[in-house]
């Protein structure tokens, strides 16, 4: 049964401004109100502060300040996928995370960024796109030290060095690191060359593939050599140069000899 508005004690959280109904439980088989779990709802949030994670993860050891949190953490290593998008039939972990995937689709965009303007659909994303202002990069590569401002991101870097190249193309099995760049890849195959050149009108079938050619018209060659300062307009042309300096051969990794060497990527250039 409720308890009458003079008796319930208002809670307000003096660290983030919120504002919380807490009033002790009746019973402990009396069903629980929405005035009982806004009661708990308090106490979770307060453990946010406190620092206290009493539920762990007994695949992991990863910990929690609630058991809902943990559970739904848990199907991460289970593989479960309980929320479905009925739009895209996409499967999420949580139900936040299948909230936060149908703004998408109803193009809602809540976050803005203060400094451009520009909206997005999940908080995350904001906070990612907040780094291209404030120049931050907090996630680096152990192999070669280079900076990224999303682990994402460090996280396809990464194939790099290993290897992997988990998206195959079924026309004719060449492999790639990022979906991305396969589907860049199956133009090729369409025959399609939607991107021109403005100045000889020669088409391309990807955009990078356009701007690499205006350099012929421009005389513009960002990638230099640290050895010897040449310069070229493609970074594969410096690769293969720095191979002649390197001593390596045609299947030789330029990277790893690289880092060997203690020479790194940077500003278009190989450094020492």
């Amino acid at each position: 049964r409720p308890v009458p508005e003079d008796l319930r004690v208002r809670e307000d959280c003096s660290e983030t401004e919120l504002s919380y109904d807490w009033q002790e439980p009746l019973s402990e088989t009396e069903p629980k109100t929405d005035s009982d779990r806004e009661g708990t709802r308090a106490t979770d949030h307060m453990l946010v502060h406190a620092g206290d994670k009493p539920f762990g993860c007994d695949v992991c050891g990863k910990r929690f300040t609630k058991q809902g949190s943990l559970k739904a953490h848990t199907r991460l290593h289970t593989g479960e996928k309980p929320f479905v998008c009925e739009v895209c039939m996409h499967s999420f972990t949580d139900k936040k995370y299948l909230e936060a995937h149908m703004k998408i689709h109803t193009g809602e965009k809540p976050f803005s960024c203060d400094v451009c303007g520009k909206t997005f659909s999940q908080k995350r994303n904001l906070k990612s796109h907040m780094r291209v202002h404030t120049g931050e990069r907090p996630f680096g590569c152990g192999v070669c030290g280079r900076k990224f401002t999303e682990q994402g991101i460090l996280k396809t870097h990464m194939r790099v060095h290993t290897g992997e190249k988990p998206f195959g193309c079924d026309e004719c099995g060449k492999r790639f690191i990022q979906q991305g760049i396969l589907k860049r890849h199956m133009i090729v195959h369409a025959g399609e060359k939607p991107f021109g050149c403005d100045v000889c009108g020669k088409r391309f079938t990807q955009q990078g593939n356009v701007k690499t050619h205006m350099r012929v018209h421009t005389g513009e060659k960002p990638f230099g050599c640290g050895f010897c300062g040449k310069k070229y307009a493609e970074q594969r042309s410096l690769n293969t140069h720095m191979k002649v300096h390197l001593g390596l051969h045609s299947k030789e990794s330029l990277l790893a000899k690289c880092i060997t060497m203690s020479i790194k990527w940077s500003s278009n250039h190989w450094v020492f």
